[in-house]
């Protein structure tokens, strides 16, 4: 697994990772590729075969691509991301062999393609290229591809939640410019969550986990993660969405009798710590057999001081811990809560 790419260096990083056990380049495959810089395969063929760009090595009858073949690749992404016509992009990439800007006579527009992601993994950049050219196709090809080889907590803390962050910032610096960039990737996101299969129910008597996001609030991506991460491993959910009042909050506490109430807010203008301490304060059940859930504050609209008796955790990774443990050894067998290098990121 490669390491994170900085702004202008993904073909460097790729290249870091191809060579052979002799030390000479191997090339990558072009389904690497084509992942890496978000592209489909098939546009790469295509690419190929009308405008000759195309790697120069093969290996039998594959296509193996080495660092120069993805410099120019990376330029006719760019030039084509920004408009460009493919057969001039091609051509002024392959002149200029990715190293150098196009010619005069080709236009970009002002602010460039390229989303402000920061250090980030090379795939982040080939998501928000293809998200920035709205190529919904691409974007549900490489979430799934995401989730499949990395797991869905890593593909959610590594992958989806930068390019989500990256596309929110060039939308709050731009207007309403990048408003349907934002809207299509975050539905595919939503729909490869869902995708992820549940594992048979685990065996436990305890109560689900109630997701919902406090009234007022309407993004609902990360319990959406959460969600999904439980389902994964067998443990029952109760998953409302957004902006629940606190009325049907406490309809649904009192007829689900939940294990834990996992309450999400996104800005401190929707976090409502009287109504935390109220759910948690709530029980139900009969008479001399009544419980309560754990109430988990989920969100970076809780930060400031704790409520006491209250968890807040720091990520998904942080939060499907907690929650994993409250139903004790009855979950065995489940895929664990993958190990991380970094501490937990935020949400």
């Amino acid at each position: 697994m490669s390491e994170p790419a900085h702004a202008g260096g993904i073909v460097e990083d790729i290249a870091d990772g191809i060579k052979d056990e002799a030390g000479a380049v191997a090339g990558v495959s072009t389904g690497t590729a084509a992942r890496r810089l978000g592209v489909s395969p098939i546009t790469l063929r295509s690419w190929d075969r009308r405008y000759g760009i195309g790697p120069a090595r093969r290996d039998g009858r594959h296509r193996r691509w080495t660092p120069a073949d993805l410099a120019v690749l990376d330029a006719m992404c760019r030039l084509t991301a920004a408009g460009v016509p493919p057969a001039e992009a091609a051509r002024a990439a392959r002149e200029r062999g990715g190293g150098t800007p196009p010619a005069p006579s080709v236009r970009r527009p002002e602010a460039g393609p390229e989303l402000p992601l920061g250090d980030v993994r090379l795939e982040c950049r080939g998501l928000s290229r293809a998200a920035l050219r709205l190529d919904a196709p691409v974007v549900d090809e490489l979430l799934t591809s995401f989730v499949e080889e990395y797991g869905l907590v890593r593909a959610w803390e590594d992958l989806m939640m930068p390019t989500l962050r990256a596309v929110g910032r060039r939308w709050a610096s731009a207007g309403d410019k990048y408003v349907e960039v934002e809207h299509l990737l975050s539905w595919h996101v939503s729909s490869a969550l869902r995708r992820v299969p549940a594992a048979p129910p685990a065996r436990t008597g305890a109560g689900p986990v109630l997701l919902a996001c406090v009234p007022g609030e309407q993004h609902t991506l990360p319990i959406e993660a959460l969600t999904a991460a439980l389902a994964e491993r067998g443990l029952p959910t109760r998953m409302f969405g957004a902006a629940v009042p606190a009325t049907a909050l406490d309809e649904a506490a009192r007829r689900t009798g939940p294990r834990a109430v996992v309450l999400w807010s996104q800005s401190r203008s929707t976090a409502s710590r009287p109504l935390a301490r109220h759910i948690a304060a709530g029980s139900w059940g009969v008479r001399g057999a009544r419980g309560s859930a754990e109430v988990m504050l989920a969100g970076p609209g809780w930060a400031g001081p704790p409520v006491p008796g209250l968890s807040r955790p720091h990520g998904l990774r942080d939060a499907l811990a907690t929650l994993t443990r409250l139903y004790g050894t009855e979950h065995e067998g489940r895929p664990p809560c993958p190990p991380h290098a970094a501490p937990p990121t935020s949400w």
